[in-house]
């Protein structure tokens, strides 16, 4: 009866948790590659097909650091690749401060979103989905907030356009420097 459960254990090992270590390992490898930065991208011989900036924060009030990193970014980029189409997907506790009932308590983050998306022609996305998730709608956010219907997904569909992703610092990181 003990050969029976070694070659049952041993063929399940193989059958099922070997392809998904094996995946899991992939995944892994890939999230650990370097994300690229910002120097990076600018010592680019050219242009690539747009920048989406990602910011993901734990602090709420990581956008007054993210979105002023964002523009400097943002003034770089078009000096050196001019007509270089940006957008912006902020999907962490941060994009709550977005909120329409928000603003008055946050002024000076409203005042760049609205700068970035209407002076300079970046959409600023927020995620519906962890909007939902908080009992908010799109009818929580400001006209020049596009609430996309998941900020992951925003992402992914800019870098189907050959889009490169900027991950902005952590608030943490920004407020080190």
């Amino acid at each position: 009866m003990g050969k029976h459960k070694f070659p049952a254990a041993a063929s399940f090992l193989i059958n099922r948790l070997l392809p998904f270590w094996l995946g899991l390992s992939a995944m892994t490898a890939w999230a650990g590659a370097a994300p690229l930065t910002l120097d990076a991208l600018l010592a680019r011989p050219e242009a690539p097909p747009g920048v989406v900036f990602e910011i993901v924060d734990r602090d709420p009030r990581a956008l007054d650091l993210g979105l002023t990193w964002v523009k400097r970014a943002a003034q770089r980029l078009k000096a050196r690749y001019p007509g270089l189409p940006m957008a912006l997907v902020t999907h962490g506790q941060e994009m709550f401060a977005l909120q329409t009932a928000k603003r008055a308590g946050n002024p000076a983050i409203h005042q760049m979103a609205e700068s970035l998306s209407r002076d300079d022609g970046i959409p600023v996305h927020v995620c519906e989905t962890y909007a939902g998730a908080r009992g908010l709608s799109a009818e929580d956010f400001p006209a020049y907030i596009d609430v996309a219907p998941s900020g992951p997904a925003q992402i992914r569909n800019y870098e189907a356009l050959d889009y490169v992703r900027l991950v902005v610092p952590p608030a943490a990181v920004l407020k080190a420097r």
